[in-house]
């Protein structure tokens, strides 16, 4: 007997294209630096039970012509809070859109979520203009 699929192709999707608010940035003043921003309240929800993901997002970068807004960064990050989107997908759309919005020369998010049924996850997406998308 064939066991039916559990997950399917609209949970493996959800949240990828949903609207989120704009992250704003400001012209950067020097060369050569990075800039380490943790924000420990992440939560999402779980496309397939509905359930609450807690997490810390941990976001390394560094600028070229412009930084991230802080302010615009944390409303952002907020929206996902009643999103349904899986782990993975959440830490890779964070990397997607503050590459789109700052443009930055390299960027890294990494997603530590709280153990679910005693499984712990941490999932780090990278992109670097060098290297082209991950």
């Amino acid at each position: 007997m064939k066991k039916q699929r559990e997950y399917t192709e609209q949970h493996a999707k959800a949240g990828l294209d949903a609207p989120l608010p704009d992250i704003e940035v400001w012209e950067n003043q020097y060369p050569g630096y990075e800039i380490e921003i943790r924000m420990p309240e992440f939560t999402s929800v779980c496309p397939k039970t509905g359930l609450p993901d807690h997490g810390v997002i941990t976001l390394s970068y560094v600028p070229d012509k412009w930084c991230l807004e802080l302010k615009s960064l944390k409303m952002y990050m907020l929206a996902y809070r009643n999103l349904g989107i899986f782990q993975e997908n959440a830490v890779n759309r964070f990397l997607r859109d503050i590459v789109r919005a700052a443009k930055p020369v390299t960027a890294t998010v990494t997603g530590e979520f709280t153990p679910r049924g005693g499984v712990y996850t941490a999932v780090t997406a990278t992109w670097s203009r060098r290297r082209g998308k991950r």
